[in-house]
């Protein structure tokens, strides 16, 4: 679960991060009210859930009160990369002298954290990381020792950051061990003209499996900006809307993620990531069969099920009731495979539907679905 910026702002100021003065608004007569109280100018900055906001217009400086409004009202309501914005948050402005990049991500693989940090932060760090790798420190860190004062200073050094921010990193960390979090990011973490440290902006994924220890972020708190994921986490279901034309069913993450690896290969875009996991019921087929027809992007739909504890002809047991339930009004291509795959194939052959097809490989699947959205 992401957290909206003025969110990871206020868990970085509960751990004494410095930040700047700032309020959440949703309307821009508010926004005026707010630059007053905040002295006059402010940097009025969109409310989503997706990076680039300053490229795409999300981030603006405003110079006194009215323009704060104005600025608001401009906006509210814009698109960036598909997240509508419902509200800004507006900010004191900062005199930076230097811009530095810190963070804390989990390195699944090496089962450990790792602390990321450059002393060339700001709106290009991608381009940096590209471009001089050698300019973004990778600092491992054993999550049973923790960030230390040492450990902070180890990275602060690797990455050439001033000594000052030291105090800061041993903070994120205990933001990121409080909140259960699997990533904690500043960028930028500023020093001002006056030699002060600031959190300007912060990104905060929390750990969905520890929620159960995270009252405060329970499913009531969770906003949706796209209404189809809105839908999905109604019925339950694990889904991520993406950019494409070919909407994706799989049991298993990792099958799923295989599955638009392989469709992208064939020449087209995933419209979705849809984890049914183990099962595969007939309430479950219709529901995820519901959410992604609902997505006028898909031209056709790719169904990879691997049998295992729940067989292949119970999942096509699944599929029969759940067209039952939904009117197909796009193609739809189904790969079973393992356990009872034969029986599974025969099920569906039996109840044929003029827009089902199936194909025995994963590849020959993902192949057909390609051509079916290139063509439909």
């Amino acid at each position: 679960m992401d957290l909206y910026e003025h969110e990871a702002r206020a868990l970085f100021e509960e751990h004494g991060i410095p930040v700047p003065r700032a309020e959440v608004t949703d309307s821009p007569q508010e926004a005026r009210a707010i630059a007053r109280r905040l002295g006059g100018p402010v940097v009025v900055k969109a409310q989503v859930k997706a990076g680039g906001r300053g490229k795409a217009g999300g981030v603006r400086l405003a110079a006194d009160p009215a323009e704060a409004e104005r600025t608001t009202r401009r906006i509210l309501g814009m698109d960036i990369k598909g997240h509508t914005v419902r509200e800004v948050m507006l900010a004191q402005p900062v005199d930076i002298e230097s811009e530095f990049y810190v963070a804390y991500v989990l390195d699944r693989a090496a089962g450990r954290f790792l602390a990321v940090a450059s002393a060339e932060g700001g709106m290009d760090i991608e381009e940096v990381a590209a471009v001089r790798p050698e300019a973004v420190a990778r600092i491992p860190v054993d999550p049973a020792e923790g960030v230390t004062s040492v450990k902070a200073g180890e990275i602060a050094e690797a990455a050439g950051l001033p000594p000052r921010t030291a105090d800061v990193l041993v903070r994120l960390w205990e933001v990121l061990v409080h909140q259960d979090a699997l990533l904690v990011e500043v960028n930028p973490l500023v020093r001002t003209r006056q030699g002060h440290i600031l959190a300007l902006d912060g990104k905060v994924t929390l750990d969905d499996n520890a929620r159960f220890r995270q009252a405060r972020w329970g499913e009531e708190g969770i906003a949706y900006d796209d209404p189809l994921e809105a839908a999905a986490a109604a019925k339950g279901l694990n889904y991520v809307r993406l950019d494409g034309e070919v909407g994706i069913i799989g049991n298993g993450a990792g099958l799923v993620m295989s599955t638009l690896d392989v469709v992208a290969g064939c020449g087209a875009r995933p419209a979705n990531f849809l984890d049914i996991g183990g099962g595969a019921s007939a309430q479950v087929m219709a529901d995820g069969l519901t959410v992604i027809l609902s997505d006028p992007a898909v031209k056709s739909v790719f169904v990879n099920v691997f049998g295992g504890i729940t067989a292949c002809d119970a999942v096509a047991d699944g599929i029969v009731r759940a067209l039952q339930e939904v009117r197909l009004t796009k193609p739809v291509v189904v790969r079973l495979d393992g356990n009872n795959a034969a029986r599974g194939r025969a099920v569906l052959d039996r109840h044929a539907h003029p827009l089902l097809q199936q194909a025995v490989t994963m590849d020959g699947a993902a192949r057909r679905a390609a051509e079916l959205a290139n063509t439909t």
